[in-house]
């Protein structure tokens, strides 16, 4: 039987939603080992002067636990 646990992080891009669930994974298992999934939980933008400058993304990210 395994046991998972969740993860809960933010991270931004100035490119797309896509590019900054991405880097948050790719950051997250530098530290956090076994992760198995993410699941996107709620998406925003930064806007400065009319324009978006941040996509930000809220990821749930599961990992195995020993």
């Amino acid at each position: 039987m395994s046991v998972l646990k969740v993860l809960e992080i933010m991270c931004s891009s100035d490119k797309s939603w896509e590019d900054a669930a991405k880097k948050g994974i790719e950051k997250t298992s530098k530290t956090v080992k076994g992760i198995k999934s993410a699941w996107v939980k709620d998406q925003s933008v930064k806007v400065k002067d009319g324009k978006i400058t941040d996509y930000r993304v809220t990821l749930k990210v599961s990992f195995e636990v020993d």
